[in-house]
């Protein structure tokens, strides 16, 4: 694709704390005082993952105090900027994920740091989750919205493309974490693409979607070959 000069462009803005509400989620501003017992208990608890700290940068937390100070970190700043993702049903937090790489002056925006209980992981709350906050990111104006992993998390890479993300390119030997090499896969969503992106995950949330078990009728990725074609 040739560079082109944009017409009426404008600089996005940042994103705010406004309640980002769905039908089975809602994703509400990171407060360690009113999520922390509940994230606590599904990211560390019994029936935490432990898998899901393998490819962080930080976890697993050897106490509550450690594990408070981490939250209050991530809740202290606009960049990243953190979410609790709060079940409608049980009203608890299941998890927690952010923007980051937050840039208004290029329209780009990242999702991050995703952080799911075990409870959250592969279900409709978790797709929903993604959902609210790409539609939230376009509606913001930003052009691109990226997603990036350590290429041997597979379960991360399956996400993205799941997610309707396109594959760009590996980044090799770009950090090290946790003593480990770190090479990262890019994927992303630009402008052009989330209206059938978007058709698709509505399409894929909606309740006529799902038999009398929960079980989906047409997958994310078959619902955006239609919207391609439609």
């Amino acid at each position: 694709m040739t560079s082109s000069k944009l017409q009426d462009w404008q600089p996005t803005q940042s994103p705010s704390t406004a309640t980002l509400v769905g039908h089975y989620v809602r994703l509400e501003q990171l407060d360690p005082a009113r999520h922390g017992d509940d994230l606590w208990q599904a990211l560390q608890g019994p029936e935490a993952d432990p898998q899901m700290w393998h490819f962080m940068a930080y976890g697993p937390f050897a106490s509550r105090d450690d594990f408070a100070q981490w939250l209050s970190s991530n809740a202290a700043g606009c960049e990243p900027f953190f979410y609790a993702v709060i079940d409608r049903a049980s009203g608890k937090a299941l998890g927690l994920l952010s923007y980051l790489n937050i840039t208004p002056a290029h329209g780009s925006i990242e999702i991050g740091h995703v952080c799911f209980g075990h409870a959250l992981q592969r279900s409709v709350q978790a797709s929903e989750t993604i959902y609210l906050l790409a539609r939230y990111a376009f509606e913001q104006g930003n052009r691109r919205l990226e997603w990036k992993c350590d290429n041997l998390n597979l379960r991360s890479r399956r996400a993205a493309e799941r997610f309707g993300f396109s594959y760009e390119g590996l980044f090799r030997q770009h950090q090290v974490r946790k003593g480990r090499n770190r090479d990262t896969a890019w994927f992303s969503i630009i402008d052009s693409e989330w209206p059938a992106v978007q058709r698709a995950f509505e399409l894929w949330l909606n309740a006529e979607n799902f038999d009398a078990q929960g079980q989906q009728r047409q997958s994310l990725a078959a619902l955006r070959g239609n919207s391609n074609r439609a």
